[in-house]
């Protein structure tokens, strides 16, 4: 069993084509089979179903890919800790992060890392909150970027930076002279909301769940997508302040605070307990905190490396 065996199998989990799995590992679609074969047979195991289109494991095969994919992550530790011993910034950092949070942080970091480390690769992955936090776990992703708390006593939580909720309000509605709203006076049933619900835990939105604006159900899937909605429709929608400068000069006139209470999020970044790759982990950080601005920074991120 080699460490390549392992890369190969949880390839092909992934695509669950044997073509694209190789092509992904830079190998021919033949070496794959074989080194996919040799492996099964060396564990006396049968870890894919070939007789399924697509390809899937059997229910022993998704327990070895489960155990592969920790291997994998362990031996990319062991790099790392090379590579800090010797002061070098290479690697490949697995990203996951929440598609609430995706176009405000996104378009920059990857702008920062081609120009501040090009020689570390970056894999990024879009998905709600849940999908990413099971990677994590599973040891499928490296880091996360997620609104907390996440709650899992494998995880750990770094905060990163805080960001309020605003309300972007159609002229159409009573209260948009109002330019303070109270939060939990508002109306649930004239509020337009995303398909994963941002909202703090706290409650500060009692409709946080609801997706009605009278008699139409709308899961909406980006923040972008329900300011379009209110434009055409009426109602209101809630967005992180990171959303206001994407907004026109016409659509930023639409824009109200909310309070008592006032609604924040804390963003981190989110590891399993295991990790030890500080250096990269740092420059994650560090890209943030180029993005981000200050004032929205947790104080311990802005003063303080990383120290796992």
């Amino acid at each position: 069993m080699t460490l390549q065996q392992l890369e190969y199998i949880v390839a092909l989990d992934q695509y669950r084509h044997f073509v694209r799995a190789a092509e992904s590992c830079g190998i021919t679609q033949s070496t794959l089979s074989s080194m996919i074969q040799k492996l099964e047979q060396e564990l006396d195991i049968t870890i894919f179903d070939r007789s399924q289109h697509p390809v899937c494991p059997t229910p022993l095969g998704e327990e070895i890919l489960r155990q592969a994919r920790i291997i994998l992550f362990n031996a990319s530790q062991m790099e790392e800790l090379v590579a800090t011993h010797k002061g070098q910034s290479v690697g490949q950092i697995r990203l996951g992060i929440t598609t609430t949070i995706a176009p405000y942080i996104l378009p920059q970091l990857f702008k920062y890392m081609r120009e501040h480390h090009p020689q570390v690769r970056l894999l990024v992955e879009e998905a709600r909150s849940s999908v990413i936090v099971e990677k994590v776990e599973k040891a499928a992703i490296d880091v996360a970027i997620l609104p907390t708390p996440v709650d899992r006593p494998d995880l750990l939580e770094i905060p990163v930076y805080r960001e309020h909720f605003v309300a972007y309000v159609s002229p159409q509605e009573s209260f948009y002279t109002q330019h303070q709203l109270e939060t939990l006076s508002m109306s649930s049933d004239r509020v337009w909301a995303l398909r994963e619900a941002y909202c703090p835990n706290s409650g500060a939105f009692p409709f946080c769940q609801c997706n009605l604006c009278g008699s139409i159900v709308y899961e909406a899937g980006s923040v972008e997508t329900l300011v379009r909605t209110v434009d055409a429709n009426g109602g209101y929608t809630i967005i992180p302040e990171l959303h206001i400068p994407l907004l026109s000069e016409t659509q930023r006139a639409h824009v109200r605070t909310l309070n008592n209470p006032n609604p924040q999020r804390e963003i981190a970044l989110v590891i399993r307990q295991d990790f030890v790759r500080e250096r990269l982990l740092n420059i994650l950080a560090d890209a943030i905190k180029a993005i981000v601005p200050k004032q929205m920074l947790d104080e311990r991120i802005q003063k303080f490396a990383i120290k796992l």
